[in-house]
């Protein structure tokens, strides 16, 4: 049985005093100290007063000292390969790496190929690039051994809406003819994709030197999962026109996925047939493979590549029965072969996609290089692809509507995310609302506007969660010294005359008034109608005092009048009496303000305050914190801090908060401390924790 009863010495024990004959097996302990507040704190623990922080001149110092080992790290950070590579092992690692590679490398192609469809980029001049000259940048930049660099679709939409903004099909008209020049018009769009690639790899570069993934910690896991769905139904969408053989129009800025859809449901009448039903019979087959790869990934080597097979089957079978002809069905055309010398991007097109560029760099310096340097050689924006990059963690004439069935069996992984609405709503709300107000801010704004709106509404809930936290009173465990909410556990007593009070967040100046409100409600103490009633009750005692005052005067001097042979003697002990009669009503009168406001207060004459849920201070918490010491003080209420972490008892000092109406003697370590310290303070010393 634990004890925490009172001692008279200013100590306190839990469990049984004969320790020596004390089974520890039974999961009990005990212990014996001084109560601490924040003086003696320092003194038992010895607080260190010494800096171990360089200064700023130490710290510029040492950043412009060089030296051989410090170029070395510098350089390897940089240049990670030069770090991993010479400790590379062939006989343990060489092997799966080869298969990894084949694996990921034949799934390159078809994944590449559909991955730059949604920019609408479909000159094929584009193809055999995307994927050389930034996967060997990434080599030798890249810090992670599991990315498969390339494209990627959601990266292909963005694109393809700057492209389209700035090479309508109305600036290319065809000689002669009401149709569009499709040769001119692809090759000023491949420069503008290329010119877009390099800036935002130059963007890319910068957010990487000053360490700009930091922003990352502030998309939570419903964040991106919310986006990535919503740009999943982007890229849906963008590939339905291609299935059905329709053409609708191309569409930007906000609700552009709503009437693209609506477009291409008007359109369906003039679906065609044909590749409508190549569509449906590469889908069908490229599920049933999907679903085999996953049902025995164990037993297989490497996943069946069931995207280059369809390519490859569709591409002969197009060909030889010369369905392009006979059905009219689009065919991407000849791959040309070979790779292009480099050339330097149109730089007068930056002006025109800087806030594209800057919008699409969301990745860092090793994918900066790979952009900026691929951008050179007309290569396509790169990113890492999920799929591709799950396939080499776990191994170790070609049809639009072929890559489009593609696209669209890639992406159950990401539809799947939709089952994480039921999940939420069980856990929680308010990640379930930045799930569906990401995921449809996403598919109204598009994707740079919706990415936008979704952080800025994710930092909200923080700010309402700080704004809106859980206010209780504490109340004493029996036999521990442990003090827990009384709304939720039914041992939780209340010590009579003191009320403990905690939120469950920090106090700063979004929610400091709430916490003073909080503080009356839950106490019960009302402190602006007791500081109103005691100072109109200190108001009516002075106007009593000087009436009976005056009255005294009068009626010395009605006895001046009629008695003026009356001694000094008798004189003097009328004043006496008079100012006798003057105590007497003050004492009462300060007994009956003493009675009223201990009947408002219900016996409290004590209040702790728990801020060990609190991380930092502002200059309004600071604020409030000493308000609350002083009216409550006016009121004969005595308030306590306890479980004050050691970097807000330092911003408590450096905010001057500490005084002689405040001292440290009010901070104690734990709520415990400071229950034991008022009950020493008013000589309880039979009452029992």
């Amino acid at each position: 049985m634990e004890d925490t009863g009172f001692r008279g010495s200013g100590e306190f024990g839990l469990g049984d005093m004969d320790t020596e004959k004390k089974d520890c097996s039974v999961g009990e302990y005990f212990v014996k100290r001084r109560v601490l507040d924040e003086l003696r704190l320092d003194e038992v623990a010895q607080k260190g007063t010494w800096s171990t922080k360089p200064t700023l001149g130490e710290r510029l110092k040492e950043s412009l000292r060089c030296s051989v080992p410090r170029l070395k790290h510098t350089l390897l950070s940089w240049i990670p390969v030069l770090s991993w590579l010479p400790h590379y092992s062939i006989r343990e690692n060489f092997i799966g790496d080869l298969i990894s590679g084949c694996s990921v490398g034949i799934m390159h192609l078809p994944q590449g190929l559909h991955g730059i469809c949604p920019s609408g980029l479909l000159t094929p001049s584009v193809w055999p690039l995307h994927s050389l000259y930034p996967v060997l940048v990434y080599f030798i930049f890249g810090t992670s051994r599991h990315i498969s660099i390339g494209t990627f679709a959601v990266i292909s939409i963005m694109i393809g809406s700057v492209t389209e903004r700035l090479a309508p099909d109305i600036d290319f008209p065809a000689n002669g003819t009401n149709g569009t020049d499709l040769d001119a018009r692809d090759a000023h769009r491949v420069e503008i994709a290329c010119s877009l690639t390099v800036l935002t790899g130059i963007f890319q570069i910068l957010l990487g030197v000053v360490r700009f993934g930091f922003v990352v910690t502030y998309l939570s896991e419903p964040l991106i999962r919310g986006y990535t769905t919503g740009s999943a139904c982007h890229v849906c969408v963008s590939q339905l026109k291609y299935l059905f053989g329709v053409k609708p129009a191309r569409f930007t800025g906000p609700l552009s996925l709503i009437y693209t859809l609506v477009d291409i449901c008007r359109l369906l009448p003039e679906t065609k047939v044909p590749e409508l039903v190549v569509s449906l019979v590469a889908l069908s087959v490229l599920i049933v493979v999907k679903e085999i790869n996953d049902c025995y990934r164990q037993k297989l080597p490497m996943p069946i590549p069931i995207e280059i097979i369809a390519i490859i089957a569709a591409t002969i079978i197009i060909h030889f029965a010369d369905l392009t002809t006979k059905y009219n069905i689009d065919v991407v055309g000849e791959i040309p072969s070979g790779l292009k010398a480099p050339r330097a991007p149109d730089a007068t097109l930056f002006s025109d996609v800087i806030g594209d560029a800057f919008a699409i760099a969301i990745e860092l310096v090793a994918l900066g290089l790979s952009n900026t340097v691929g951008g050179f050689f007309q290569c396509y924006s790169v990113t890492s692809s999920l799929s591709r990059s799950l396939v080499q963690e776990s191994t170790g004439g070609k049809t639009q509507a072929v890559l489009s069935t593609i696209v669209f069996v890639n992406l159950k992984g990401m539809f799947k995310q939709f089952l994480d609405v039921s999940l939420l709503w069980k856990t929680n709300k308010v990640d379930l609302m930045v799930w569906l107000v990401t995921f449809t801010s996403t598919i109204l704004l598009n994707l740079d506007l919706g990415l936008a709106v979704s952080v800025g509404f994710s930092m909200l809930t923080v700010i309402f969660r700080t704004q809106l936290p859980r206010y209780s009173i504490l109340g004493h465990v029996s036999g521990t010294d442990l003090y827990l909410d009384t709304d939720t556990y039914k041992e939780a007593k209340e010590i009579p005359g003191i009320k403990i009070f905690r939120s469950s967040t920090t106090i700063y100046y979004t929610n400091a008034e709430m916490y003073l409100e909080a503080l009356q409600e839950k106490s019960g103490i009302e402190i602006g109608k007791l500081l109103t009633a005691k100072k109109k009750q200190e108001r009516k005692l002075k106007r009593k005092q000087e009436k009976e005052k005056n009255k005294a005067k009068k009626e010395a001097k009605k006895q001046v009048n009629e008695a003026y042979q009356h001694d000094t003697t008798m004189s003097d002990s009328d004043s006496e009496t008079g100012d006798h009669g003057d105590n007497s009503i003050n004492k009462v009168s300060q007994r009956g303000n003493e009675e009223k406001e201990r009947a408002v207060r219900s016996g409290t004459h004590s209040i702790i305050l728990d801020i060990s849920t609190t991380s930092f201070v502002d200059t309004v918490s600071v604020k409030t914190l000493k308000n609350i010491f002083r009216d409550f003080g006016e009121i004969d209420l005595d308030v306590y801090l306890a479980g004050c972490q050691a970097c807000v008892v330092e911003q408590l000092e450096a905010a001057g908060f500490f005084s002689e109406s405040i001292p440290k003697s009010r901070l104690f370590v734990t709520v415990h401390d400071a229950v034991l310290h008022i009950l020493k303070k008013l000589g309880d010393t039979d009452f029992v924790l």
